[in-house]
């Protein structure tokens, strides 16, 4: 039997499967999320914070009944779900004096992924309230970071799982559907990023994109158990000129068509998006076609 099974980095195997099996069968009271939870123990299974990655082995279960390899015991209830009434970040209060020092004056600069932990309270808050697009909870895997000068908060960046589908980007890798669908966990997604507004120092903002750059995979790989050889970004158009990015050697790709993933019309809806990439490793096309 050949398992053709691989989500969030996990590759199933026909030994892995039938442990699967075998613990489902010999448990018939457990309910969906006790058999996740017993699993993720098993397989020691965590975040760098001790914690079960229940939800991400129940999509791992989901993919793999799907695809025909197990029979998951019948849903007992459909509980509401947490981010339809998630309250909006509260703000929390930073010194905001001007900082408009040359940027060898800044540094060393702090790079602190703050995900899971007690400052990520104060990544949320400072995304909500200086953004122009503000807060929303990342979805898939994700990351994020607030950079320091000293003890004071000067900027925020996160990432996230990448879509699934990017016409400029997916003909610059050169990949086909059934490769895109086996790694795109091997790219991220810049989701946001904000330099404080009482924060004006040039070359800041293409400086941080490199300090971030060279720590992220490494990061990746101690969460989510793999690594990250591609990231890319969004930038509007008709607000931005995407100026940092491209003084910090990402590779513009070209234009979204304005569309959105789910569209029917197939005319554009929103405004065009540059897409900007930029390789974490010299060989990423063949790491991703493989």
């Amino acid at each position: 039997m050949e398992i053709n099974v691989k989500y969030q980095g996990r590759i199933a195997t026909v030994q892995e499967v039938n442990s699967i099996n075998e613990f489902i069968d010999g448990h018939p009271e457990h309910s969906r999320r006790r058999i996740s939870q017993e699993l993720c123990k098993q397989w020691d299974w965590l975040y760098s914070n001790g914690s079960l990655k229940d939800q991400v082995c129940r999509g791992y279960l989901l993919a793999l009944e799907r695809a025909g390899h197990i029979t998951l015991p019948a849903k007992r209830c459909n509980p509401p779900n947490p981010l339809a009434n998630r309250k909006k970040p509260e703000k929390v209060y930073v010194d905001e004096s001007k900082i408009n020092n040359p940027i060898k004056e800044l540094l060393p600069l702090h790079v602190v992924q703050v995900r899971d932990t007690p400052q990520e309270q104060l990544y949320n808050s400072l995304i909500e309230h200086y953004h122009y697009l503000g807060y929303v909870h990342p979805v898939g895997e994700q990351l994020k970071y607030i950079v320091y000068f000293g003890d004071r908060p000067i900027s925020c960046i996160s990432f996230s799982s990448a879509p699934r589908h990017i016409g400029s980007r997916d003909k610059h890798i050169g990949w086909d559907k059934y490769a895109r669908r086996r790694n795109i966990h091997l790219i991220a997604y810049n989701t946001r990023f904000l330099i404080l507004p009482w924060v004006k120092v040039k070359n800041l903002a293409s400086y941080i994109l490199g300090l971030v750059s060279r720590q992220i995979s490494k990061d990746w790989l101690a969460i989510y158990q793999h690594p990250v050889y591609y990231l890319e970004t969004f930038v509007d158009t008709e607000k931005f000129k995407g100026t940092c990015y491209k003084a910090a050697n990402w590779e513009y790709l070209g234009l979204t068509t304005g569309r959105g993933k789910n569209d029917k019309t197939n005319k554009a809806n929103r405004s065009l998006k540059a897409v900007w990439g930029y390789s974490l490793d010299k060989s990423f096309k063949k790491k991703l076609n493989s």
